[in-house]
């Protein structure tokens, strides 16, 4: 049985061809029984930027505020969005090394969708074989190869 209150689960995959280069991005949208999987393609970019990017583009496909679990094998995007997003805001976007944050026009907009949504980041390991994180990478890397032929 559906609740209102039950949250919607987002797993997020990012494959990349070269580091920079063509790359795919996914996310698995679920509550329930029901599932939704977007993807897209972008001709140069980075790993990390498909991997924020499946992040934002599952949070916008919500349709209103809602309780969120994303679920994502990239640790600096749990960690950043989790610890230290905050700190760079005071920072003026500028890491500990004093230095600019890499990707801030994505960061910025997923702050602002972050705080949208009741949102609960959980990071597991690519290699963990968890089943959802596995199929979000397969059509990440299906998003990619689909556009470089």
């Amino acid at each position: 049985m559906l609740t209102e209150n039950q949250p919607v689960t987002i797993h997020t995959g990012a494959a990349c061809r070269g580091n920079p280069g063509p790359g795919g991005w996914s996310a698995i949208l679920r509550k329930g029984a029901r599932e939704k999987i977007i993807t897209g393609f972008e001709s140069i970019t980075t790993n990390q930027r498909m991997e924020l990017t499946a992040a934002i583009s599952g949070l916008k496909a919500l349709k209103r505020p809602t309780h969120v679990v994303i679920i994502t094998d990239s640790k600096s995007l749990a960690d950043g969005i989790t610890q230290w997003i905050e700190t760079w805001q005071r920072n003026d976007w500028q890491n500990s090394s004093g230095n600019p944050v890499a990707n801030t026009d994505l960061w910025k907009s997923l702050m602002v969708l972050n705080q949208t949504h009741q949102t609960l980041w959980e990071w597991v390991s690519a290699r963990s074989g968890d089943t959802e994180n596995n199929r979000a990478d397969r059509h990440a890397r299906q998003a990619l190869l689909k556009n470089i032929r």
